[in-house]
């Protein structure tokens, strides 16, 4: 008995709460007796099915009952999907917050919006730097992503060391900033490393990854080709380096710089203030300011590079911005590549610029900023863990992942698939998923956090498919006699000018059915409702073969 006491002590428990079996809302807890540390807080992006919902954040019932032990949440990098939750999360569970300094100018930016930033205890951390949370070390390890200031962690317990990498790349020629730190993974592989957590999004592709700097020379060779063009560049606001080498393009070009775009403004002066990117005095020109430039002295950065709806590149194809329109003779460049699930999107703005006359240029002008194959197997050789634990990915990116895991020589029993919510205890004598907790994303519609769920979203869909038909019966009180009505009114359904018989007969099928209510004594409300819905339903159903959503509403006068 006494022998397993220990054992039990001994496992640390890794519970990640989302970002597995999907791309984005990533956040782990990890767990030691009375500790809990937490990596990353991130949001997802709504799927199509999900109708008017803005986005998603992680379910943190878990870190809510054990809220005394938890010790703080830690960072890795300042992308939506591992910090946009925070302002939602931190409404709930106040714990201090330890990242990098551009990550963490980031989250301010963010708290200054909720109102967050007097409530949060926030601690800036440089690379080789350690805190200690509770039970927890944990030490951020330098490596290259597509933002700057993105960090591994290796978390110290008395378990032993887990390495988690963050998202990552191996960019030996990085645009700003140091090499990854391949060194301390391989000092932590001769310490022995427990686990890896390693991240999975481009696993799928052999080789490397290319390096941020080749998007530098397409960016000069498209500026020498355009010369007579104004130019347009689309790319995401968090990409930092991205951002520097398009200053960097129309400095040598000669050309002004106009910013466009709420959160590529927000991110840009952020990292222009904590030096991040350097811009030549005087480049930088106000949107109101292009008047008086022609369109060879201008380059115009903005947001929308995904397709989305309101984003500034898509107001500008579909001709609602108030400030810039596409003319015959632009050149736009997509400085990204579409995320599964927004190629229409993408196609749809690239079609409306083209109609427009504009220039659309997408090859050659983004590289990932996630591992290849090659660079994963790299920091399986140097860190030579006992189990690996795939991270940040759909389940055929961790499939995958764990096929490659084995080919480096990790045994398959110890190779974990985790879904979001499953509890997996790891010591050094063995490994296994020992629970679950909740881990369902939370939905979030306007100003409403959680209080769309699966019956909304389902009425939702219904409306969405089949429309609505209110039926209006007006009944006198206590007798229950019907003196106005039924009134119907459609939404979405038919359009009831061009369907006045069908409506006409649909009129006569309810005052069939209130006739059966009465001839049978039925008084209750309810029961009334329900049968008014299955005799109209039916005979909608057989007459167009459509499912609307009914509504009776009965007024008592």
């Amino acid at each position: 008995m006494k022998k397993q006491e220990t054992t039990k002590k001994e496992a640390v428990k890794v519970i990640p709460l989302g970002g597995l079996e999907q791309i984005g809302m990533n956040i782990t807890a990890f767990e030691y007796g009375e500790s809990i540390i937490v990596v990353d807080c991130g949001l997802s992006f709504p799927e199509d099915e999900m109708l008017g919902i803005d986005l998603v954040i992680p379910d943190i019932t878990y870190l809510k009952e054990n809220a005394s032990k938890v010790k703080g949440f830690v960072i890795t990098h300042g992308h939506e999907d591992h910090i946009g939750a925070l302002p939602y999360v931190m409404k709930e569970l106040n714990v201090p917050i330890y990242a990098t300094k551009l990550t963490m100018g980031i989250i301010e930016n963010k708290f200054k919006e909720h109102g967050l930033i007097k409530c949060t205890k926030r601690k800036v951390i440089k690379y080789g730097q350690s805190i200690n949370l509770g039970e927890f070390r944990i030490e951020f390890i330098r490596i290259n992503h597509s933002i700057s200031d993105a960090a591994a962690l290796a978390i110290y317990s008395p378990a032993g060391i887990i390495v988690h990498t963050g998202d990552f790349k191996v960019d030996y020629t990085p645009v700003r900033g140091e090499t990854i730190d391949l060194a301390r993974f391989g000092e932590l592989g001769k310490k022995g490393v427990l686990a890896l957590m390693c991240d999975s999004t481009n696993v799928m592709k052999p080789g490397f990854t290319m390096s941020e700097r080749t998007v530098g020379k397409t960016f000069d060779n498209i500026f020498a080709e355009n010369a007579r063009s104004r130019i347009i560049v689309a790319t995401f606001a968090s990409n930092v380096d991205r951002v520097q080498q398009i200053i960097n393009s129309a400095a040598k070009y000669g050309r002004k710089v106009v910013i466009e775009g709420r959160s590529m403004v927000n991110i840009i002066t952020t990292a222009m203030e904590l030096g991040y990117i350097t811009m030549p005095e005087n480049l930088l020109i106000d949107i109101e300011q292009m008047r008086n430039y022609t369109d060879e002295q201008l380059v115009v950065i903005t947001t929308g590079s995904q397709g989305e709806a309101m984003a500034a590149l898509s107001r500008i194809a579909a001709s609602i911005h108030r400030k810039i329109s596409i003319k015959p003779g632009d050149t736009v460049i997509f400085s990204s590549t579409p995320i599964p699930g927004n190629e229409k999107s993408v196609s749809k703005v690239i079609n409306e610029l083209s109609m427009k006359g504009a220039k659309v240029i997408f090859q050659d002008t983004h590289v990932s900023g996630h591992a290849c194959q090659e660079e994963i197997k790299l920091i399986y050789a140097l860190t030579r863990p006992k189990y690996a634990v795939p991270v940040h990915g759909e389940y055929r990116h961790l499939k995958t992942h764990a096929d490659l895991a084995e080919g480096m020589g990790i045994l398959k029993d110890n190779i974990f698939l985790l879904s979001s919510g499953d509890v997996l205890e790891i010591s050094e004598e063995k490994a296994g998923v020992t629970g679950r907790v909740p881990a369902h994303g939370i939905l979030v519609d306007g100003l409403g956090v959680g209080d769309v769920g699966n019956i909304v979203l389902r009425d939702r869909q219904h409306l969405s498919e089949n429309g609505l038909i209110i039926v209006v019966i007006t009944l006198e009180k206590y007798s229950n006699q019907l003196l106005a009505g039924p009134d119907l009114v459609s939404r979405g359904f038919v359009y009831v000018r061009e369907a006045e018989n069908l409506m006409d007969e649909a009129k006569l099928v309810v005052n069939e059915s209130l006739d059966k209510c009465y001839s049978k004594n039925i008084t209750d409300w309810g029961k009334i409702k329900n049968e008014v819905k299955e005799s109209l339903g039916d005979y909608i159903w057989k007459k167009t073969k459509r499912n609307p959503m009914i509504l009776p509403i009965i007024m008592e006068v």
